[in-house]
């Protein structure tokens, strides 16, 4: 008899052996399809997020190329720099995983729920039951998760504003013995950050167990109330077990919702400081398209100018006419409006009143970008770039007009052809940031190489000769006059021996013009030009001066 039954329950066990083999089969089967998604969805969500944050900073960096200097004026470089790097690393955060976590919980929750409404309506209720509990949480804690994340980021900036600047003037700090108070300052930043930083993952601390607190609710409504319900006969115990299967798959998702919170939190905030430079418009705007070359004739016809920023006004009712291929000069005390002349001729502001003329037609008209190529600008702040200087002093125009001969040529027009062959590496010499390898007058002779190389129509010189030599000054302006021969050039100092032979001096004083001629004329005069020259050649007599 018990063999007769070993032989009637081999189809059974035949038949379990073929449903475990169909079932661990499915499970297998559906983990491999289950991860082809996955693998689609992060390949879909995650590399777009990484386009998009290579459009994002492009876009940024393209429209901090479009505004102004008064911008610049207003915001630090740490800043800049936070909102194009980190800033944007965490919208992505938010694009990429973010939105990946977000739909893998919303399906997730929609099968599960599904099924356990399946399975038994009523438990599925109690399951459900501190869901808006959690909801709830999660909309205020969102909100403080904002504004901590805000403080955050705010105090990143100031902290690379504060690294960026010690870097920068490493020279400086080190001349006046001030690296454990640059020290001090960091560290000061890096606590506030630190502060900043641990109420905001404090925060985010509490919010993640308190969900976890909520689903361990869950479970223990589940094993409570699916218990009386096996006692009554309306469920068996696998129903229960399969409940807390269904909890614990829902574990992750709800759990992640704390970090997913975060990160859109975090994003919305960092998307906000984005916004704030992509909405900032510049106050220059370049209204024209229509290409046009330039003469060299300018015109200013009473002019007058303030300073956005600071209110003060630099330049009141200024007028002079520079003709085409001449030279005009500009001298006057420090704060006359000397380089804001330049700065206007440059289109870096726009002037308040009057009007600035380039060939007799309104600067404002004129096609931004191309008046810019065929002007020649060497600032009395020299800056250089961390490259060689051959690329420094082909920087200004493009990479096919860069030969070496025209470079050459350049640096022999600016007189720093014999100090760079003195190098080492000659024209392949890498130089520091800013050129902090060169001496004042080197970087201020390469700049000028910088723009001679381009042959502008308009060439400027805001005060770029003052840490060189008589001698080199006068060996660099010869060479200038005969290059720009049939060109406009405007020379600005302080010096009377950078003016003495332009065809046109003008004297500047609190913003106007008050004395304007040839050398000879401004000395007849025997006024303020007239003492400034006795008073430099008194100085240079006696040495004080070169």
């Amino acid at each position: 008899m018990d063999f007769v039954d070993k032989i009637s329950n081999i189809p059974d066990l035949a038949t379990a052996h073929a449903q475990l083999l169909y079932y661990g089969g499915l499970v297998i089967g559906l983990a491999i399809v289950s991860g082809f998604f996955l693998f689609l969805m992060r390949q879909t969500i995650i590399v777009m997020s990484r386009l998009i944050e290579y459009d994002l900073k492009n876009e940024i960096y393209t429209h901090y190329q479009q505004l102004d200097i008064s911008f610049y004026k207003r915001h630090n470089t740490g800043d800049l720099m936070n909102r194009i790097s980190e800033d944007v690393s965490r919208v992505r955060m938010y694009i990429g995983p973010a939105i990946m976590y977000i739909l893998n919980t919303l399906f997730t929750f929609i099968f599960i729920i599904y099924f356990m409404i399946k399975a038994d309506g009523e438990l599925t209720f109690y399951v459900l039951l501190p869901l808006p509990l959690l909801v709830i949480s999660i909309y205020y804690v969102s909100q403080t998760i904002n504004k901590k994340s805000t403080a955050v980021q705010e105090q990143l900036s100031t902290i690379t504003t504060e690294a960026q600047e010690a870097f920068s003037g490493i020279r400086v700090l080190k001349a006046y013995g001030r690296e454990e108070h640059s020290e001090q300052n960091f560290e000061r930043q890096s606590i506030e950050y630190r502060k900043r930083t641990m109420g905001l993952v404090k925060t985010e601390a509490l919010f993640q167990p308190f969900m976890v607190l909520l689903m361990g609710l869950s479970t223990i409504f589940t094993i409570y109330i699916g218990g009386l319900h096996v006692i009554d006969g309306k469920i068996t115990v696998g129903t229960i077990t399969q409940f807390v299967l269904f909890i614990g798959k829902l574990a992750w998702p709800i759990a992640s919702l704390g970090w997913v919170t975060s990160l859109i939190q975090r994003a919305a905030a960092s998307q906000t400081r984005i916004n704030e430079f992509l909405h900032t418009a510049s106050a220059i705007q370049n209204s024209s398209k229509q290409i046009t070359s330039i003469e060299g004739e300018i015109i200013f016809d009473k002019v007058s100018f303030t300073y956005p920023d600071s209110g003060i006004q630099a330049l009141n009712n200024v007028s002079f006419t520079i003709k085409k291929g001449s030279s005009l000069a500009i001298i006057g005390k420090t704060g006359s409006g000397k380089s804001t002349i330049a700065n206007l001729i440059c289109r870096l502001y726009d002037v308040d009143e009057g009007a600035l003329l380039i060939d007799r037609t309104n600067i404002k008209t004129q096609q931004l970008h191309t008046l810019r190529q065929q002007l020649g600008y060497v600032p009395q702040e020299v800056f250089l770039f961390s490259d060689t200087i051959a690329h420094n002093i082909g920087f200004s125009v493009d990479n096919d007009k860069q030969q070496q001969e025209s470079i050459i040529q350049a640096a022999k027009d600016a007189a720093i052809y014999d100090n760079i062959m003195g190098f080492t590496e000659k024209f392949d010499t890498v130089i520091g940031e800013r050129g902090i390898t060169l001496s004042g007058g080197q970087k201020q002779r390469i700049s000028i190489a910088r723009a001679l190389i381009k042959q502008p129509k308009i060439l400027i010189l805001d005060d770029c000769l003052s840490a060189v030599d008589t001698e080199t000054e006068e060996q660099i302006l010869g060479v200038i006059k005969k290059k720009m021969k049939f060109n406009t050039t405007i020379i600005i100092s302080h010096r009377v021996s950078s003016v003495k032979n332009a065809d046109q001096i003008i004297v500047m004083e609190n913003g106007s013009i008050i004395e304007q001629g040839t050398h000879q004329q401004l000395m007849e005069l025997q006024k303020s030009y007239f003492q400034l020259f006795n008073m430099q050649l008194l100085e240079k007599e006696t040495g004080i001066i070169n």
